[in-house]
């Protein structure tokens, strides 16, 4: 039978209605909360009693679902709406599902608020996104509120550190035209050791056996690569043959490092300058500070400024054994930064400062990211001084082209022919090591 005009009239209302109740998402139902719950009152309760703020805000999610628009979403999408939006506003918001995730390695967020995530070394869509730069800034601030810091105008770039440990970058206009901007490196729980880095094809057993040795023996190593090459991972790993019976004094700008299975470690985090500008501790200072604390060996998560000359003096007055970190593409161009970073505390002679070097250093590991994602040990490197010519000598000892490719021994240091004297390696642990090369 066919429908009058009213009834058609009708049916199309309804329609129209669970159409734009079918779309209704995380978005509508914060801002249908807010007549029911301000965001200032949020906030206040949040900082005075967060449980209760949480409580407050799912009852004002109850009373919205109780108004008619809200009638035909089914209980199970509600309970979903209700955890995305306690998200948004407590949480990490689209990010905390990928926070969880322990395969993935960094996340971006760019301009528009679309999320980006590297796994296993290639950067991929992560599937979520902000839904405005306004969700994204609110994230930032709700971020460095707790922390005591601020971004704005006036400083328009911000690092911090998460409270699960990952590390977080942000910029903001005016240096960020096209909106907020964050990137998050995260970190593993778990540490890997040399011989899981060789079952990873990161490196091969007689280079996993040398660092071993070379770790063991007191060396001290710089491990060089860029951004994500996986140079913590490396150190991490370096650091599960020091002896226990060893201090270790560790000092980075923000916790990275990971020392669980170590009795004796003191953890020390450089502090920026709050939001007025007060209260900032260095690790230049920090270094300082490590040479008063009986340390057997300092670990420095990174050198990017005029530590640098206070690490090399550390390392120079009976702390030998001590790792740190570099951003450098080769061991050479390595020296040739430690002399610049050097100059910019003290303006010595290039030299001066690369005798310190030359002293400082036995050995400089490179790390490198291929562009299939997959991380890689491809350069170790001696580094000793030229009394003669004035001048740091590095000379290459091992190298490999790829993470297909086998690594090459060029030579090998004559410190490894005084390991069985010392106690280190038997003689034939020494002589099987010599054969695989």
């Amino acid at each position: 039978m066919a429908m009058t005009l009213l009834e058609r009239v009708q049916r199309g209302a309804v329609v129209g209605a669970n159409q734009q109740r079918s779309v209704l998402n995380v978005e509508d139902l914060r801002e249908a909360v807010k007549r029911y719950l301000p965001a200032e009152s949020v906030a206040a309760m949040l900082e005075e009693d967060p449980l209760r703020a949480r409580n407050e805000l799912r009852s004002a999610c109850r009373q919205v679902f109780a108004e008619p628009m809200w009638a035909s979403v089914e209980p199970g999408r509600r309970e979903a709406l209700i955890q995305e939006l306690l998200a948004v506003v407590f949480g990490m918001g689209p990010l905390e599902q990928l926070l969880a995730d322990e395969a993935i390695t960094e996340i971006t967020v760019n301009k528009g608020g679309e999320v980006w995530v590297e796994r296993e070394g290639v950067m991929v869509p992560a599937g979520v996104a902000f839904a405005s730069d306004d969700q994204v800034r609110s994230l930032i601030d709700r971020i460095l509120g707790p922390l005591g810091r601020r971004i704005d105008e006036s400083s328009p770039s911000v690092s911090a550190r998460l409270s699960q440990g990952h590390r977080l970058h942000a910029v903001v206009p005016p240096i960020s035209p096209d909106g907020p901007v964050l990137a998050i490196r995260k970190f593993s729980r778990k540490v890997f050791s040399l011989s899981q880095m060789v079952e990873a094809g990161s490196m091969e057993e007689p280079l996993a056996q040398f660092l071993c040795w070379a770790v063991e023996g007191r060396c001290s190593i710089a491990v060089l690569g860029g951004t994500g090459s996986g140079k913590t991972t490396l150190l991490n790993a370096l650091s599960l043959s020091i002896p226990h019976s060893e201090r270790i004094i560790t000092i980075e700008d923000s916790l990275e490092l990971k020392f669980q299975e170590h009795p004796q470690v003191v953890r020390l985090e450089a502090r920026h300058r709050n939001a007025e500008g007060l209260g900032e501790i260095t690790i230049r200072s920090l270094v300082v500070d490590s040479l008063r604390m009986r340390p057997d060996r300092i670990i420095v998560g990174e050198c990017r400024g005029g530590e640098a000359l206070d690490m090399l003096t550390a390392m120079n007055t009976g702390h030998d054994g001590s790792l740190t970190t570099l951003h450098a593409n080769s061991p050479q161009e390595c020296v040739d930064r430690l002399v610049t970073m050097c100059r910019y505390a003290v303006d010595l002679p290039p030299d001066v400062i690369e005798a310190q070097i030359g002293h400082a250093f036995d050995l400089m590991v490179q790390t490198q990211r291929h562009r299939s994602g997959k991380r890689f040990v491809s350069c170790v490197a001696a580094v000793t001084w030229d009394a003669r010519k004035r001048c740091c000598h590095v000379e290459t000892l091992y190298r490999r082209e790829g993470p297909a490719a086998e690594g090459v021994w060029e030579m090998t240091p004559d410190w490894v022919d005084g390991l069985v004297a010392e106690g280190i390696a038997a003689e034939e642990e020494v002589e099987r090591w010599r054969q695989q090369l």
